[in-house]
C-alpha cells in the first residue's frame, strides 16, 4: 500500500526579511508546496527556482492551476508540468523543473521530477496525494 502524502500551500518568498541577498534581487512571493511538513522550494533551493503558483498574471496563474488540476495538458510537455520556474519572470525558456502528474481515481501522483532543458532526473518523490486535499490546496493559491 502506498503512503498518502499531505500537501499544503503556503505563501512564501525567496528571501527572509533581513536576508542581505535580497538587495538588488527580485524577492518573488509565491505559493510554496509543503509536502508532509517540508517545503518543496527549500528542498530544491540549489536550483534557484521558485514554485510556479501564486504569482504572475491572472492568466498565468489560472493556466498553472489548470495544469496541476489536470484540466489542461501542457502545450509540449503533455503529461509533465512546470512545478518550479525562474524567479524573475516565470518563463520556461529560462529553465524549469517539471514533474509527471497522473490521477488514479482519488489519488494524484507526482513523480519523475526533472531539470529541464537538461532532462536531468532529480531524486525526489514520488508523492501520492488525496484528490480532495490536493485540489483544495492548488485552487486556493490563486491571488488577485
Amino acid at each position: 500500500m502506498k503512503t498518502i502524502n499531505h500537501i499544503e500551500t503556503r505563501l512564501s518568498s525567496r528571501y527572509e526579511d533581513l536576508d542581505p541577498n535580497q538587495d538588488g534581487n527580485k524577492n518573488t512571493q509565491f505559493a510554496d508546496f509543503i509536502i508532509d511538513g517540508d517545503s518543496l522550494y527549500k528542498r530544491l533551493s540549489k536550483y534557484e527556482m521558485v514554485p510556479a503558483l501564486g504569482w504572475g498574471t491572472n492568466e498565468h496563474q489560472k493556466l498553472m492551476i489548470d495544469y496541476l488540476l489536470l484540466k489542461q495538458r501542457h502545450e509540449y510537455l503533455y503529461y509533465r508540468y512546470p512545478i518550479l520556474v525562474c524567479p524573475w519572470c516565470g518563463d520556461e525558456e529560462c529553465g524549469f523543473i517539471s514533474v509527471s502528474i497522473d490521477r488514479e481515481e482519488d489519488i494524484v501522483i507526482w513523480q519523475d521530477f526533472r531539470l529541464e532543458s537538461e532532462n536531468k532526473k532529480i531524486d525526489i518523490g514520488p508523492f501520492y496525494f488525496d484528490w480532495k486535499n490536493y485540489s483544495n490546496e492548488i485552487t486556493k493559491t490563486y491571488t488577485k
